[in-house]
């Protein structure tokens, strides 16, 4: 049992002999080795995690991150190839993919940085310089595109002249520069994940035109959707009027209709009514003028032999 102990302890006491002398290494999941001999890199880098032997003193484990990394680069004072000066200011992710490669072409991440600086700065030069202010600035033509798609003869020649449309945008411009500086980074050993412009700052000279523009821009928007509420209005208001006329002329064709079935059926009534017993229609008819002619006012002076007389004087035979 004794034997058994001592033996444990040496085991123990040997592979720590082993790990403090730097005879053993280990990798994680989020790193990579190179191992150089005498400063000179043997074999291919080690990217599978796990526990690893070397020759104690005359080898090194160099350790290299296999995770993304983030680039902030300084900002820029770039002019556009309409000639205003803007301050573009970038960011990156990227990872090392190759880390032989790497550690022989720029050492660390501090020199990456360093390169990357280079690289992506130049790239992003060569695309700012290409295109107009208006085209880094803005990603879409949602301005003059939104809510007259479906009416775009809204749109005469001179607004699209007033509003300067894109035709590429700040999206495809940062894509312009991932690409061009993708091109060079593996001779690195660096892969380029993404590239962003994190923030558009104006110089003094040009910012207050770029405001003052922005105003005109979005007044003329507005003034192109009021013009069209107004004639959205004035379309509304013609069919309403219309409808409202139509309602009416078919409103008063059938109370004229009416009116004329009715009057038939009274004058059919009296002619009837005359048929029947036409000496007492026409009592009733003079009495209707009697009426309507004569009052305690009235003096009438006429011969005996009128008919308008007759029924009064045939009332004064009968007293």
């Amino acid at each position: 049992m004794r034997g058994i102990i001592i033996f444990i302890t040496l085991i123990v006491l040997f592979v720590g002999l082993l790990f403090f002398s730097g005879a053993i290494y280990t990798v994680n999941e989020t790193q990579q080795v190179v191992i150089t001999q005498f400063g000179k890199p043997i074999g291919k880098p080690i990217t599978k995690p796990g526990l690893r032997f070397k020759m104690p003193v005359i080898q090194q484990a160099n350790y290299f991150e296999k995770r993304i990394l983030e680039w902030d680069g300084s900002p820029d004072q770039i002019p556009t190839k309409d000639k205003k000066y803007i301050s573009i200011d970038t960011t990156a992710r990227w990872k090392i993919i190759d880390a032989l490669k790497f550690m022989q072409s720029v050492g660390n991440e501090v020199g990456a940085h360093a390169r990357l600086d280079d690289i992506i700065d130049a790239a992003a030069r060569d695309a700012i310089t290409s295109h107009n202010l208006v085209e880094v600035v803005r990603d879409s033509n949602r301005i003059l595109e939104e809510g007259v798609l479906e009416e775009d003869e809204l749109f005469n020649e001179q607004t699209d002249r007033e509003i300067e449309r894109i035709k590429l945008g700040r999206d495809t411009i940062t894509r312009d520069i991932l690409e061009s500086s993708s091109r060079i980074m593996p001779q690195y050993g660096i892969k380029l994940i993404d590239v962003r412009i994190k923030r558009i700052n104006y110089v003094k000279e040009v910012q207050r035109k770029v405001f003052e523009r922005m105003i005109s821009e979005r007044k003329r928007a507005a003034e192109q959707y009021r013009s069209e509420g107004q004639g959205k209005r004035a379309e509304i208001e013609g069919k309403r009027q219309k409808e409202l006329n139509r309602i009416t002329s078919e409103a008063y064709k059938v109370a004229e209709e009416i009116k004329g079935k009715a009057d038939a059926e009274a004058i059919q009534i009296y002619a009837d009514a005359y048929n029947r017993d036409p000496e007492f229609y026409s009592f009733l008819k003079t009495l209707d003028t009697y009426k309507n002619t004569v009052d305690n006012q009235t003096t009438v002076i006429i011969s005996t032999d009128s008919e308008y007389y007759s029924y009064l004087k045939d009332a004064q035979a009968k007293q």
